[in-house]
């Protein structure tokens, strides 16, 4: 029976991928995907038909995954989380026709790769924002940072700095620093659980956005963040709750 498999990959390396994601990857007779993501999961590919882009040919990878689907076992991959600044949303947008079997299958996102890797700074309410403005106007971006920022939530920037737009991480860090101590955690880390990774503890105070990329994601804590023993730790209140009980 034809269908689309709409799969987040993780963090790019095989150990990482759910179960279900291999799995329907095997099932499928054709893989859709970025030439870059394609290559990270190689090992998983033998006799299949392959169909890669370059960099954004996010709606001809969608047209070509919904055409093939028709009469194939398709999956079409993206790195992190399918429905996470992935695929799943495009994908249901071009299924005009309702004619393909959907199936959206999650994986590991940017932020909680990287926050893995510095302790438990998601712990708490949180929130992804990305600072690109190729879907979003600036503006906009800008609200939603203050009012994450003033509703007290730990913040994770993706696509965080790059050359056509080197000032929007400062200055959103900046806006974020109004509502936070100088000594709230900062987190830098590139290329989370990928070959290269490379870990950053900062303040907002001692912050160096020179370090950041395309290929990293900064997470900033809330106001209750601290960093213990080089660990980025956001509490719950579970010590809280036990005493009030």
């Amino acid at each position: 029976m034809a269908k689309l498999y709409v799969i987040g990959i993780g963090p790019g390396g095989l150990e990482h991928m759910t179960l279900k994601a291999i799995n329907a990857i095997e099932k499928s007779q054709v893989i859709v995907g970025y030439n870059k993501y394609i290559d990270l999961i190689k090992p998983l590919l033998g006799g299949k038909k392959i169909y890669s882009t370059i960099m954004r040919g996010e709606e001809e990878r969608c047209m070509e995954a919904l055409k093939q689907a028709k009469n194939n076992v398709v999956s079409i991959i993206s790195t992190g989380d399918s429905g996470i600044y992935g695929m799943a949303g495009l994908i249901f947008q071009l299924n005009v026709e309702n004619n393909v079997e959907i199936e959206v299958i999650p994986g590991v996102t940017a932020s909680s790769a990287a926050a893995s890797v510095v302790g438990a700074p998601l712990m708490h309410d949180n929130c992804n924002i990305s600072l690109s403005d190729l879907m979003t106007p600036y503006d906009l971006i800008k609200k939603r940072i203050c009012l994450a920022a003033e509703g007290d939530f730990v913040i994770s920037l993706y696509n965080p700095r790059s050359m056509g737009r080197p000032q929007y991480l400062r200055e959103c860090v900046d806006l974020i620093a109004s509502y936070r101590k100088a000594t709230t955690p900062v987190a830098v880390v590139k290329n989370a659980l990928r070959d290269g990774q490379e870990i950053r503890l900062f303040t907002m105070d001692t912050f160096d956005e020179y370090v950041v990329d395309m290929l990293s994601i900064v997470i900033i804590g809330n106001s209750q963040s601290y960093i213990k023993d080089g660990k980025f730790i956001t509490p719950r209140g579970y010590f809280f709750r036990n005493k009030k009980s």
